[in-house]
């Protein structure tokens, strides 16, 4: 699997809040939950991002509570990826659990300034910077995660074996 966008650098310790705000945790609507992604830190995120584009982020993203909304949100905004130097640990298992591609690697956190063109190999671990002509190595997951990533998640990848 590969993904290539435009970067979109945070901090540390962007939580579940930041992610997507409480108020819309009534709702269970990707494309509702799309639509406020990042909005407290960048307001008009969505309406700013290209599909493709990529989260680039420094220590334990996704700290907070442990709502799945976080990564649906991310995801159905058409984010192709997120990358930090760390994540919070219920949000990276979320985030495979439902499809979404996730890489921690320190380096790229540190060199990758906004809008810098970044492409990632996730078969691989290898995340290119196109701006800067640098590439960084990430742990690549094992196969079977790749999979469950491959399949848009945890629940399609069980239901394509049992079928």
């Amino acid at each position: 699997m590969k993904f290539s966008g435009n970067a979109w650098k945070f901090g540390d310790d962007i939580d579940t809040d930041a992610i997507i705000p409480a108020i819309y945790l009534k709702t269970v609507d990707p494309d509702e939950l799309a639509l406020h992604c990042m909005e407290v830190i960048i307001p008009d995120f969505a309406k700013k991002i290209t599909p493709g584009d990529i989260i680039v982020a420094d220590k334990n993203f996704g700290c907070g509570s442990s709502r799945e909304h976080a990564p649906v949100a991310i995801k159905a905004a058409k984010i192709s990826c997120v990358i930090a130097k760390s994540f919070a640990r219920i949000f990276y298992r979320n985030s495979i659990n439902i499809g979404l591609p996730i890489l921690e690697c320190e380096e790229a956190s540190s060199k990758i300034k906004q809008g810098d063109k970044i492409e990632v190999d996730l078969s691989t671990g290898i995340i290119t910077n196109l701006t800067k002509n640098e590439s960084y190595k990430a742990k690549p997951f094992p196969e079977f995660m790749q999979k469950i990533i491959s399949s848009g998640g945890l629940m399609n990848y069980v239901m394509s074996k049992s079928l």
